[in-house]
């Protein structure tokens, strides 16, 4: 297993919707295994093929919640359905994200309450998860990687602002940028 950079925004791949899985042999398996290394070495909850440069639908995540309850897979081709989001503005308390992708910064985003997840596991069965609250956010913010969106193009105009700030006073925004947990001195 190996710790994989990350691409940082402005990388083509991050803004471009990613392909569908079509075989699941020992390289996706390998490479399932590198996203969830480089996922821990972060530490992040979700990472995406595009954020490590592959274009293709699929996500790992790990997140355990209030009750000590883990949740660790791998969505390949996933659909997602998810309740209305609020019209009220986000919470910056409860409703702020962060992305691998646009490390050391976070911001508010409303996001649905609940989602449903449908997708191929490993051993190519289809297998659903229903769930709100935290896990929920995770699987919206993963799955907008996959059709090329990252949650700053999501964010209010004021925070939006800000963020296009942020990336132009970093560098940021432009192709073959990436950082590598654990090797570069860059804070998710």
């Amino acid at each position: 297993m190996a710790v994989l950079p990350i691409r940082i925004s402005g990388d083509p791949v991050l803004h471009t919707p990613a392909a569908p899985v079509q075989t699941i042999d020992d390289e996706l398996r390998t490479l399932v295994a590198d996203m969830f290394e480089t996922m821990d070495a972060a530490p992040g909850v979700g990472l995406a093929g595009p954020q490590v440069g592959v274009p293709l639908r699929l996500f790992v995540y790990g997140y355990t919640d209030d009750d000590d309850v883990e949740y660790r897979g791998v969505a390949i081709n996933p659909e997602l359905f998810i309740t209305p989001t609020s019209v009220e503005p986000a919470d910056p308390d409860t409703e702020s994200e962060g992305c691998l992708s646009f490390p050391g910064e976070r911001f508010p985003l409303v996001r649905g309450e609940s989602a449903i997840l449908r997708a191929t596991d490993l051993d190519g069965e289809p297998y659903e998860i229903q769930t709100s609250g935290w896990l929920a956010r995770i699987f919206q913010h993963e799955f907008d990687h996959l059709d090329g969106l990252l949650y700053v193009d999501r964010i209010d105009r004021v925070y939006g602002k800000v963020a296009a700030k942020i990336e132009r006073k970093k560098g940021w925004g432009v192709p073959g940028l990436a950082w590598v947990p654990g090797q570069d001195d860059v804070e998710p």
